[in-house]
């Protein structure tokens, strides 16, 4: 496996009328690994993956998928790509199997080689007791691993997930997670958006967190977190008349601590997790101090999300944007289709 990079982006750009969807936007994804883009409605992760995909023209700056600059080569581009969009493309009448075999043909492979290579995606993808039965009797898990499947035909070096769990359950979720991790250990790349930040969390070797067409900030799941400060211990104690003195025996600054009266609750920050709690359940006990409940906690990516993109209240209009740039077709090659933007 190359070390050079599966994905180049630099000083990105794209406008829709007088808005900004992507503001010098950088990025790099390293080969054989899963990069997950986590942002806002509205922070530009859907048109990032248009342009990475060939289906959208960048205004400005530099984007290279397998080598390949994305406006010069995109033939050799969407040779290199798989896409798995947020809505699947299946004809719900013909089985999985049939459906394969139809992108197979659809790609060139000849009728022998697309057979041969649906039998092959469907024992991959766990569907082959199923692969006769039309997609319309599919659980909404399978029906995504099918699709994801049919992604996969040309066996492409990267390969872009837009959303791939929305709307499934968590058994489904489950289901697609596996996949993926499969992917990736065959050697595949995998750019990854998502709504769902446990997601990021298990998935991702690395995230970028977008906010207004820009990365603004970029790391490992820990690492992100550890930008929200660190680890904690929380504490329930049985008699909220107690927090007081509860707290008086903590050496913690009055800015790092958190007291909600109500649940009967103190939080703290900790460096040494594990020599803070038996410090902390030592002093509750000496004082004489019932503790209900003690845990230690990490941040989640929920609070890093909402702690370095805030709360922006510009998502529907900024939808409404990418839409119109979803619809337009003015930067759309002629006759680009959704088979395409699979990996033509």
């Amino acid at each position: 496996m190359t070390d050079d990079p599966a994905i180049t982006v630099e000083g990105v750009r794209k406008r829709y009328g007088g808005r900004a969807a992507l503001d010098g936007l950088d990025l790099t994804v390293a080969p054989g690994t899963v990069h997950a883009v986590l942002g806002p409605n509205g922070a530009g992760k859907t048109t990032l993956v248009r342009v990475l995909a060939t289906l959208l023209r960048p205004d400005a700056g530099r984007v290279e998928v397998a080598g390949h600059d994305v406006v010069h080569e995109a033939r050799a581009v969407r040779r290199a790509i798989g896409l798995l969009g947020q809505h699947a493309a299946l004809d719900e009448e013909l089985s999985g199997r049939q459906n394969l075999e139809m992108f197979g043909r659809l790609h060139h492979l000849g009728a022998r080689h697309a057979r041969v290579r649906a039998d092959e995606l469907l024992a991959r993808f766990g569907l082959t007791d199923t692969g006769r039965k039309p997609v319309r009797a599919y659980s909404g898990g399978m029906r995504r691993r099918l699709d994801l499947a049919a992604s996969l035909v040309t066996e492409p070096r990267v390969l872009f997930l837009d959303e791939p769990t929305t709307g499934l359950d968590p058994r489904g979720r489950a289901e697609v997670w596996a996949s993926v991790r499969s992917l990736v250990g065959g050697g595949t790349t995998v750019l990854l958006t998502t709504q769902y930040l446990e997601e990021a969390d298990q998935l991702a070797d690395l995230i970028s967190l977008v906010d207004r067409g820009r990365v603004v900030a970029e790391g490992t799941a820990d690492a992100l977190k550890a930008r929200t400060g660190g680890d904690r211990i929380d504490v329930v104690l049985r008699d909220a008349g107690r927090l007081g003195a509860a707290v008086a025996l903590l050496p913690v600054a009055r800015d790092d601590l958190r007291v909600d009266a109500d649940r009967r609750l103190f939080s703290v920050p900790v460096t040494d997790r594990m020599a803070a709690l038996a410090g902390v359940v030592r002093a509750l006990g000496e004082a004489g101090i019932e503790a209900e409940d003690i845990a230690l906690r990490r941040p989640t990516l929920d609070e890093v999300f909402l702690h370095l993109t805030g709360v922006h209240d510009r998502a529907e209009e900024q939808d409404r944007t990418e839409e119109h740039g979803r619809t337009a077709g003015r930067d759309r090659a002629p006759g680009r289709d959704r088979t395409e933007g699979r990996a033509a």
